[in-house]
């Protein structure tokens, strides 16, 4: 029976990245991060504008006139 510590094959364990690498790596996920959260605020607003325009006259409603101000 082989030994916990032997050696065996398999995967090969990667070198860690250095410190200019990780940093690299960070300022891109920040990057990709912000230009995707553009994209879906403009994508919300895009659905949320309405299509037809909006008329000039004000929407008269039982609120819109208070004597009082």
């Amino acid at each position: 029976m082989r030994g916990f510590y032997a050696p065996r094959g398999g995967f090969t364990l990667m070198k860690t990245p250095s410190h200019r690498q990780q940093v690299s790596r960070r300022r891109l996920m920040v990057v990709c991060t912000v230009l995707a959260m553009a994209m879906v605020s403009g994508l919300i607003g895009s659905m949320t504008h309405p299509h037809a325009p909006v008329s000039a006259a004000p929407a008269t409603g039982p609120f819109s006139y208070f004597p009082s101000e």
